[in-house]
């Protein structure tokens, strides 16, 4: 059978969120978050990321180090860490509930009402986890763009600035906000296909019922006495 409209919009929805929420995972593990490189010595690069710092040498070795306190960090990479692993969980948990009420999942035991409830609230969290994608790797990017440009920091002294881990996490956070927006808008469009009976609400008087359902309703008319058969 083919899928109406609504299914359509949030089959689209779920897949830039699974999209949005692998892109996050891989820029909280990638360490180019931030690069240095050297004048004294070009063939040495330097990378900085939430876990660790690496030296990057042309034809030798790339060699990391594991950060070993957490508080040494400066404060815009300690408050990345929280909000990109809280930005896992929820992408993880909204991509959950939003394919539990999508019309690609089909299930008894699921009311139509309940599945538009845990699309909403899917599409809810994933705007949730593109908020916390998108503000911790804009504050290491503003704090990169203000300790470069700082005056009191000789000009010999390096500077750090961009790495491609920031990009990533900018498209990571765009997708998880255009997923999350189109699960929510799905749940306002109409439905082309009157729901299955188990998704039908119960209270529904029996006058809403199609025709072809109502077929006793023909005999409520009382049969006149004087009828001679």
């Amino acid at each position: 059978m083919p899928w109406s409209c609504r299914g359509k919009v949030q089959l689209g929805g779920l897949l830039l969120s699974l999209l949005g929420w692998l892109c996050s995972c891989v820029t909280t593990v990638l360490p180019q978050w931030k690069t240095l490189n050297l004048e004294l010595n070009e063939m040495e690069t330097w990378i900085m990321g939430l876990w660790e710092a690496c030296i990057n040498q042309e034809e030798v070795a790339t060699v990391c180090k594991t950060f070993e306190s957490f508080l040494s960090l400066p404060q815009e990479l300690q408050v990345a860490r929280i909000l990109m692993v809280a930005s896992h969980g929820l992408g993880l948990l909204g991509f959950l509930l939003s394919g539990f009420g999508s019309e690609c999942f089909q299930s008894h035991r699921i009311r139509w009402v309940s599945k538009r409830r845990l699309c909403l609230l899917g599409g809810t969290l994933e705007v949730s986890a593109s908020a916390t994608t998108l503000f911790p790797v804009s504050w290491v990017a503003h704090a990169t763009v203000r300790d470069f440009w700082d005056d009191t920091v000789p000009e010999i002294v390096p500077r750090w600035e961009f790495g491609d881990a920031l990009f990533l996490g900018w498209a990571a956070g765009i997708f998880l906000a255009l997923g999350g927006l189109l699960l929510i808008f799905s749940i306002c469009l109409e439905k082309e296909e009157a729901p299955s009976p188990w998704m039908a609400d119960p209270t529904v008087p029996r006058s809403c019922a199609p025709v072809e359902e109502s077929d006793s309703s023909f005999h409520l008319t009382p049969r006149p006495g004087n009828l001679v058969i």
